[in-house]
């Protein structure tokens, strides 16, 4: 295996022999041959411990372990320990999650601050032979079942082509020590149910069945990378950066075979479960939504909208009679007393300050507001003013007001209104600008 290992870093992960690496040993048959692998491979190699602190004297025993292994190996080593249980309380997480989250935060952390090129896991065949039934159970696309990458990012996974036979072999072989953690034998765990139960049928079906499975998952992976090529001379057809977020052209998906695929694949990072519901917003009437925990995607005409659900709707921001640059999280105010009224672009207006009431709020509107458009005789409704710009309904929830007392000076960036304007040349003026 060593050879096969060095031949496997020559080939495939030639940039690691004169990189700075981190790697992460849990004490585990897996991770500790692949230390003694980098080490024998000449490898410039630091080694990270999480203790999450959940077997109590097993956890203290696998930290001195790879204390232990460390001084053998002649590596510097970082040692963490973590309160699991408490974070998943307060993450709403399972154990195993929320220790995936700390362990990963961790590394980066390390990455970071010691400059460490790339971080090292010791995930195997088989880890990628479980993680494919876990999503296949659980429901995934086709890129939860062509498994876990080799690389992503600055984490590597050298031994994703050995086998844990092979790993624990040249464990064996060669006289090396690890540490077996209880909880793998449990099978309350679906990763150890998997590796128990399903696995050693499917074994005595085929002998050959991880090597079979590899084999397909690497077509899977070809499969993946054809879809997402495919994609990439869509994405520009289709697809719109807006000011609020995305639009997508309902016309043009409609044209293309395999239309609903293709908006899963456009739309499968933002959170969206209830994709029937998805797929029928192409035919739905303009105004239906469809959720996810953090967006929402809005059929517009001929256009699918997708926003961030908007956690500042109901918020109210005050600006002090004194300020003349507020930053605020839609943008910045800034207040400058001028002589003359310049140009007019959207983007500022020209007020009477002894018109205005501070504080001045800025709020999103809201239905029943009425405003006196600069420019236009009477009173209009923001509804009405909204409807006869003709704008989406992002536009409309996105739209901000500067509001002196119950009065709107500024349906911001897109209206002035006149009861704030200047009516004499001896009046002070007051140039307002929003920018982003």
């Amino acid at each position: 295996m060593e050879k096969a290992f060095k031949n496997e870093i020559k080939s495939q992960f030639p940039y690691l022999c004169n990189s700075k690496i981190l790697l992460a040993v849990s004490g585990g048959v897996d991770s500790v041959v692949l230390t003694h692998l980098c080490k024998r491979a000449k490898l410039d190699l630091s080694l990270a411990h999480c203790n999450f602190n959940l077997r109590d004297k097993e956890s203290k025993a696998d930290e001195e372990f790879v204390a232990n292994l460390a001084k053998e190996m002649q590596a510097e080593l970082f040692v963490e320990n973590f309160d699991t249980v408490k974070y998943a309380k307060d993450n709403k997480l399972s154990t195993q999650m929320a220790a995936r989250e700390l362990r990963y935060q961790w590394f980066e952390e390390l990455r970071l601050k010691h400059r460490f090129d790339f971080i090292l896991t010791a995930h195997h065949a088989n880890d990628n032979l479980e993680t494919f039934f876990i999503n296949l159970i659980r429901g995934t696309g086709l890129e939860g079942l062509s498994g876990i990458n080799v690389d992503s990012n600055y984490i590597i996974r050298p031994l994703l082509k050995f086998s844990r036979k092979e790993i624990e072999a040249f464990a064996i072989a060669n006289t090396i020590e690890w540490k077996e953690d209880s909880t793998n034998a449990s099978t309350k765990y679906l990763r150890n149910k998997i590796r128990h139960d399903l696995v050693p049928i499917l074994e005595e079906m085929n002998p050959q069945f991880l090597d079979t499975f590899l084999k397909t998952q690497s077509h899977l992976k070809e499969n993946e990378q054809l879809v997402e090529d495919y994609l990439s001379l869509l994405y520009p057809k289709i697809v719109e950066k807006t000011d609020y977020g995305y639009s997508l052209d309902i016309n043009y998906l409609k044209k293309i075979p395999n239309k609903a695929a293709v908006l899963y694949q456009l739309l499968k990072s933002f959170g969206f479960t209830e994709w029937n519901d998805v797929y029928h917003l192409l035919d739905a009437q303009p105004g239906k939504m469809v959720f996810s925990t953090s967006h929402r995607l809005v059929k517009d005409r001929d256009y699918l909208l997708l926003t961030e659900i908007d956690e500042t709707e109901d918020k109210i921001y005050e600006i002090s009679k004194d300020e003349d640059f507020v930053m605020l999280p839609m943008g910045t105010f800034s207040f400058l007393e001028v002589a003359d009224i310049d140009e007019k672009v959207s983007n500022c207006i020209y007020v009477n300050p002894d018109k205005l009431e501070f504080p001045l709020k800025v709020r999103k509107w809201q239905q029943g507001d009425i405003f006196y458009p600069f420019g236009m005789k009477g009173k209009k409704k923001l509804s009405d003013f909204f409807k006869n710009k003709k704008l989406s309904l992002p536009q409309k929830e996105n739209s901000w007001l500067l509001c002196s007392g119950e009065k709107i000076v500024w349906v911001v960036n897109q209206r002035a209104d006149r009861r704030f304007s200047i009516t004499s040349p001896d009046q002070k003026i007051i140039k307002i600008t929003f920018s982003l």
